[in-house]
């Protein structure tokens, strides 16, 4: 008997890898084409800028608070749709919120002036609020703690592969100007918001609740996965699986301000991206997109390669905080050195602390959060978070128009995305959490 146990438990071992290995063949590719679409829809606005803001008439400061207000919509709406995922169920619920922000990303050539142009871009943030977190919350449905950041970093490569491949593709739809009577900066809407709305309607036939739903699972390993799950909620506090513990733990407003902060960062950066390479080269639209793609592509790697390391230390903090400090270094290092091919360099370090944070930041909360706690306390999260989308292209737009140029915004970046490195260090280790 004492010979046969090792064998036993390689063989659950074994099990329990090939049934996150299908999990994760499943789900991450198609929901990472998702995000890749919405991730699209919401900074093509950068490219279309470069032709847009003459177009429309829409100073530095209109396109700042434009871009900015998709936040405070999905600030409002955000946890409404995390609860509503939850009691919904995630297939339905995620369709719906593709379905209807494809419908009115379309809808952005309509766009006439300042007015309309902030109007439409509100309308879009509450259209997809909801989506992000909701997959995160959906990935706490189908993978254990250990593997959650490893997963989320494979999802969220897809924000970078907006950008790679992206960033071309939306060089290439400015060059239809006057095709069909409408501008390129129209083209770039229609021919980017009508894929969310393809996905949507496949999510509904393709995506399943849980794993209990899952037919394409074999019963051995869904019998595994489910008991693998099942035993870390048993694990977990009950304290953090209730609404109200989601929405008033202190951890929760602490990670809340962290996101605050290094989305400020974040989305100040890529809104204002194209225009500051614009400005740093004087090439074309089509040179400016092709160049806007490399600090994403360097990015995506290095989201790759720190949640990997996260993972196989089952350290979170320390991850996200340096991210943060290798941000605020190449923020800083780009609004002061004097070469364009320094500075550009500088941008794209920037890129990689930016958005490797993610992946680790988010294994933060989930290690203490379940159920209706975890629904609303990442709702929430995202939410206070995403406000920063709002507050950094207002601050970049602010600045640029003030000072002629975008330095003194991308100093204001750099201090945000430190702060944001001191203050994670001040969350408490859950007992998920290793030391490095």
């Amino acid at each position: 008997m004492v010979g046969v146990e090792p064998v036993a438990i390689d063989s659950t071992a074994d099990l329990g890898a090939r049934a996150v290995a299908r999990v994760r063949r499943r789900l991450i590719p198609f929901l990472a084409l998702l995000y890749f679409v919405a991730y699209l829809d919401r900074v093509n606005v950068g490219f279309a800028a470069l032709q847009m803001n003459r177009a429309l008439g829409l100073s530095p400061l209109d396109f700042g608070r434009g871009a900015g207000i998709f936040f405070l919509g999905y600030f409002l709406f955000e946890v409404p749709s995390n609860l509503a995922l939850a009691r919904v169920g995630a297939r339905i619920w995620i369709a719906r919120i593709a379905i209807v922000w494809g419908l009115v990303s379309m809808a952005m050539v309509l766009a006439a002036g300042p007015a309309s142009f902030a109007l439409l871009r509100f309308l879009l943030g509450a259209a997809e609020a909801g989506f992000f977190p909701g997959v995160v919350l959906y990935f706490t449905y189908w993978f254990p703690a250990r593997e959650r950041a490893r997963a989320l970093g494979q999802f969220y490569t897809a924000s970078m592969a907006s950008g790679i491949i992206g960033s071309p593709l939306s060089g290439l739809l400015l060059q239809l100007r006057g095709v069909a009577g409408l501008d390129g900066w129209q083209w770039l809407f229609l021919a980017e918001g009508l894929p969310a709305v393809i996905l949507g309607c496949v999510a509904l036939a393709f995506l399943d609740d849980g794993p209990r739903d899952a037919r394409w699972l074999p019963a051995a390993e869904k019998a595994w996965l489910i008991g693998a799950l099942d035993a870390e909620r048993g694990q977990a506090s009950h304290g953090g699986a209730t609404v109200r513990a989601g929405l008033w733990t202190r951890q929760v407003w602490v990670l809340s301000a962290v996101m605050f902060l290094i989305v400020t960062s974040g989305y100040g950066f890529s809104f204002f991206l194209p225009q500051i390479v614009k400005g740093l080269s004087g090439a074309s639209d089509m040179r400016v997109a092709m160049f806007t793609a490399v600090p994403f592509l360097v990015a995506a790697v290095g989201i790759v390669l720190v949640a990997a390391h996260s993972d196989r230390t089952g350290e979170r903090r320390l991850h996200v905080a340096g991210c943060g400090a290798l941000a605020a270094a190449g923020l800083a290092v780009s609004a002061t050195v004097g070469s364009p091919v320094g500075a550009f360099v500088a941008l794209a370090v920037a890129a990689i602390g930016l958005y490797a944070f993610i992946p680790p930041f988010w294994s933060l909360p989930t290690a203490f959060l379940r159920g209706d706690g975890a629904a609303a306390g990442i709702g929430l999260i995202n939410s206070v978070g995403n406000l920063g989308g709002f507050a950094g292209p207002y601050v970049m737009g602010w600045m640029q128009g003030l000072f002629g140029d975008f330095r003194v915004g991308l100093r204001m970046l750099a201090a945000s995305a430190l702060c944001s490195a001191l203050v994670v260090l001040t969350v408490r280790r859950t007992s998920a959490e290793k030391p490095m």
